[in-house]
């Protein structure tokens, strides 16, 4: 027998199951970078046809800091966050505009011999997030770097209803009118639990949660979240752990962490029985 017809059969009862369901995906800068993009694009378009409701966030951290660098600006942070003077958020607005056109342009090909051919997606992406500023901690003045304020639960439902991919950057505008630079994380976090999504998944640059032998840690449970939050410290594990119990602690039922890295970590995740990530 083909393994793919033993694969597909083991697969059935979790196609069955994510049908219709809500799942939220963070992508950071880094992850549209990696020379793996494409397959997690062609990955995400399978989970659409098999009728998954996708809200993508993507993130535009190393796309920033190369445009700082590229007009002699010195990035500046406070506690891990970027301080967003008005010179930084012409960058942030820059780096954001052209992924957020590249992500719209990759979802709409449509290639012939590849799993995108005949998917004729629809990517809707606007003002659907409300920010507000940080403003001033511990003495200084985050300008333009901003936190969700409100997530435009009806208006993302209304375009997943009509089978659109809904499409966040980490931008959110002000009732004035005002722009901030937000962190993916949180943009996503936000999105999650104001929609009641399925699920939250968060790429990162390793398989899932590691642990201090650097073993993949296969299932975490909310009452072990802060010992490794503690041993983790500021790394960037951390911040996609520290996501992932606070979506579950507002009603998000499952959070995984998995693999921009690794060919097929999605899916993996989502469609067998051990999984390729941390849940």
């Amino acid at each position: 027998m083909p393994e793919y017809v033993n694969w597909l059969r083991h697969a059935s009862p979790y196609i069955n199951a994510h049908r219709d369901c809500t799942f939220v995906v963070m992508l950071p800068g880094d992850g549209v970078e990696h020379p793996n993009f494409g397959n997690i694009v062609h990955d995400l378009v399978l989970l659409h046809s098999l009728g998954v409701r996708l809200v993508l966030v993507h993130g535009s951290r190393p796309q920033i800091e190369s445009r700082l660098a590229s007009r002699g600006l010195t990035p500046h942070y406070h506690r891990g966050m970027r301080i967003t003077d008005a010179a930084t958020l012409e960058c942030v607005i820059d780096a954001v505009g052209h992924l957020r056109i590249a992500i719209e342009a990759r979802l709409s090909m449509d290639m012939a011999a590849s799993p995108m051919q005949g998917s004729r997606l629809r990517v809707a992406a606007g003002n659907l997030v409300t920010a507000r500023p940080i403003g001033v901690v511990e003495g200084v003045d985050y300008h333009h770097t901003g936190e969700v304020r409100r997530v435009d639960r009806k208006g993302i439902n209304r375009l997943l209803d009509e089978r659109s991919i809904v499409l966040l950057s980490p931008l959110g505008y002000s009732p004035t009118g005002e722009i901030f630079n937000l962190a993916c994380e949180d943009v996503a976090t936000r999105a999650a639990i104001e929609l009641g999504a399925d699920k939250l998944l968060l790429f990162g640059a390793e398989r899932g949660l590691l642990d201090e032998q650097g073993r993949l840690v296969r299932e975490l449970r909310p009452q072990q979240v802060p010992a490794h939050l503690q041993r983790l410290g500021s790394d960037y594990q951390g911040e996609l752990l520290d996501a992932a119990a606070e979506a579950c602690r507002g009603g998000v039922a499952r959070s995984h962490i998995v693999s921009y890295g690794e060919d097929g970590a999605l899916l993996t995740e989502l469609f067998t029985r051990d999984g390729g990530g941390t849940p």
